[in-house]
């Protein structure tokens, strides 16, 4: 029976499931486990720190529909929970590896480096335990291929991230390699009688409606069913809005696409129209307080049929164990458009609309109610654009995107300093997507990321790793002079709401960029038109950065700019 190393059949696996390029952190209990990577076909990244390398792998699962991280055991896996927490919270399908001591060390419970010197070393995969969806302890040889398929599966399944110990001394035991003939993939929904059913009267309330709308939100992703939506968008011309989670998953140039529900944020117009509505099909809820403007976008529960990944639900009838990548093929396979609501005439909706160049002064100062969608003027076709929590992750929200352009935009964890190294793995992710010529036909994207200068100064060091792989981004670092999103909520004219003031333009060549690298500040519309004009910004490769400075008092128009006019006036906003 042909045999393969331990390590050898989980890099293989990964590689099978669609893992171009593995991200961390070298340490002494996984340094033998990392030489099996590149065997397997992988890219090895390596990045700053074990933070960042989850960030990273965050991004790029997003993006690639895995990934994996790979780090040693203790001081490295701590470093990274932060960042697999917020990859649980918002579904990213990402495969943490730790290098584990080897097996005789953990039985003889021997008080040695990395650990709490008491001789426990089951503390930190306790952690991860709340943290992951799936773990594996590969010490037994006669069953780890089957552990390693059992988890990667749940991983693909949940969305979710997983966690794989390997112990130093299993790393080149050799296991079976029959198993790798066979790709994993994920068990098909066993068809029941109540899944007709639920479909009949999924069909019942979508005929009877006679105001209906579609509502995406950003599980719809992890339950891979875009598709499937978007087909049905096309087929109803109903109305659609997404939450901000769900915005960049679908075709934002349709005409029946009118941006994020912004809740109680929004035009008078549209909240009347969704108050109105008769019918609300709603694809993978994720009703954080963030995601909803504070619980005011979540539509009325009696009149939403919403589809999760594995119920249905109408009002308070629950039906389970019916996935939402089983029964929506099903719906549009048997809807009678004949028999749907049209619009006729079309509603007249507002959409978000770019901010035309001519709109704005050459010599005003540039201002958050207007950057945003004059920056949507930059985007093209497959462009990954991230906001960074702070006033770019709520200015990405009024951007109209261009067909096939992701969208990153705080969700739930809000974890500030995940959109630099996100961007990293976005980027390597799409290279690789591009360089399979499996991206929409698209050669020329970008990955765009605007992030503020409390967010930039957390995880600086991965430019870095962009430039040392050459990945195509344009950072465009907001410097307004400190955390202004907090200083929305509370504390404007704090000292604790500052950050220290760097050069940041100087940043690319410390972390070891080309001398001919594009770097610019601009502080005026002008001097901004001049730059998103320039042939290397648009069309240059490698790394672009350009500063923006703006006012520390200026934000987002929304709920930003709501709880700065609070907190001029003395009023407190918690």
């Amino acid at each position: 029976m042909p045999l393969i190393e331990v390590a050898g059949y989980l890099f293989h696996r990964l590689r099978q499931m669609g893992v171009g390029s593995v991200h961390g952190v070298p340490g002494d209990y996984n340094l033998t486990l990392l030489d099996y990577v590149e065997p397997a076909g992988l890219r090895w990244v390596g990045n700053a720190n074990e933070l960042n390398a989850a960030y990273a792998t965050d991004g790029y699962s997003r993006i690639k529909g895995i990934g994996a991280l790979v780090t040693t055991f203790g001081v490295g896996e701590l470093s990274a929970v932060n960042a697999i927490a917020g990859a649980y919270a918002e579904r990213a399908p990402v495969v943490h590896i730790v290098g584990t001591p080897g097996r005789q060390l953990q039985d003889a419970r021997k008080l040695i480096h990395h650990t709490f010197n008491d001789g426990e070393y089951r503390r930190f995969a306790q952690i991860h335990s709340h943290l992951t969806v799936a773990q594996a302890n590969l010490r037994d040889p006669r069953l780890i291929p089957e552990q390693i398929d059992d988890v990667l599966r749940q991983c693909i399944i949940h969305s979710r991230p997983v966690y794989i110990e390997v112990p130093v001394d299993v790393v080149d035991q050799r296991v079976p390699d029959d198993r790798l003939k066979t790709p994993i993939s994920i068990p098909a929904t066993v068809p029941l009688e109540i899944h007709n059913g639920v479909l009949d009267r999924v069909l019942e309330r979508m005929y009877s409606a006679k105001r209906p709308i579609i509502f995406v939100d950003g599980e719809s992703r992890a339950m891979d069913v875009l598709d499937d939506i978007q087909k049905l968008i096309h087929m109803t011309n109903w109305p659609t809005w997404t939450t901000c989670f769900g915005k960049g998953l679908l075709d934002e140039t349709l005409p029946n696409f009118h941006g994020i529900y912004r809740g109680s944020f929004d035009d008078p117009a549209v909240r009347e129209f969704i108050d109105d509505a008769d019918l609300v099909l709603c694809f993978g809820p994720h009703f954080s307080s963030t995601n909803t403007f504070a619980h005011s976008n979540v539509p009325n529960t009696e009149k939403t049929v919403f589809f999760s990944d594995t119920q249905v639900t109408f009002g308070v009838d629950i039906f389970r164990d019916i996935p939402a990548k089983h029964i929506i093929p099903l719906l549009i396979q048997s809807m009678n458009t004949s028999r749907t609501s049209r619009y006729d005439p079309y509603p007249d909706l507002p959409r978000d609309r770019p901010l035309s160049l001519a709109e704005v002064t050459d010599s005003e100062r540039i201002t958050q109610d207007r950057l945003w969608k004059l920056f949507a003027n930059f985007l093209r076709p497959g462009d990954i654009l991230l906001g960074e929590t702070g006033t770019p992750g709520y200015g990405v929200r009024e951007m109209s995107l261009p067909k096939h352009t992701r969208l990153f935009t705080p969700v739930t964890w809000l974890s500030i300093g995940y959109m630099l190294p996100a961007a990293q793995g976005a980027a390597l992710a799409q290279e690789e997507l591009i360089a399979s010529s499996n991206y929409h036909g698209i050669q020329e994207a970008r990955t765009v990321l605007l992030i503020g200068d409390g967010s930039f100064q957390m995880t600086a060091q991965e430019l870095g790793t962009i430039i040392r792989h050459k990945l195509n981004v344009v950072i465009f670092l907001i410097n307004n002079d400190g955390y202004t999103i907090e200083r929305c909520i509370h504390g404007r004219n704090q000292a604790y709401n500052g950050v220290s003031p760097w050069r940041y333009l100087q940043g690319p060549n410390f972390f070891g960029a080309d001398e001919d690298t594009f770097t610019g500040s601009v502080a005026t519309w002008g001097e901004l038109k001049k730059v998103l004009a320039d042939e290397k910004v648009s069309n240059g490769k490698g790394l672009r950065f350009v500063e923006v400075i703006l006012d520390r008092d200026d934000a987002p128009t929304g709920p930003l700019s709501y709880y700065m006019e609070n907190q001029k006036s003395g009023k407190r906003n918690i």
